[in-house]
């Protein structure tokens, strides 16, 4: 599960100053027992009437059933820097790690 991935570099992303979320179509109280479950120390975001999938091209209607899995990196000022598509759970934290890395 790629989330098991970020909780457990949480400390290589804290280390270069970067926030991780993430965001899926769940509700808020589905996120909350999911993070808990799997004892994730960043935040999951609740995108149930998909406005941030659609503006982020992660789902193509907001009845959509599933987001793409995407990672995007945001910088301060709020302005998409890079982004990750058709990510591969098993290495999507290295691969977001070399991102940032430049």
């Amino acid at each position: 599960m790629q989330g098991n991935g970020f909780r457990d570099r949480i400390r290589d992303f804290e280390d270069k100053n970067v926030t991780v979320l993430g965001i899926s179509f769940d509700t808020v109280e589905e996120n909350k027992a999911f993070a808990e479950k799997f004892d994730y120390t960043f935040l999951l975001l609740s995108d149930v009437d998909r406005k941030v999938g659609l503006a982020l091209g992660a789902c193509e209607s907001a009845d959509a059933g599933w987001a793409a899995r995407i990672s995007y990196v945001i910088d301060e000022k709020g302005i998409v820097v890079g982004s990750l598509a058709d990510v591969d759970p098993t290495t999507h934290t290295d691969d977001v790690l070399k991102l940032l890395a430049g």
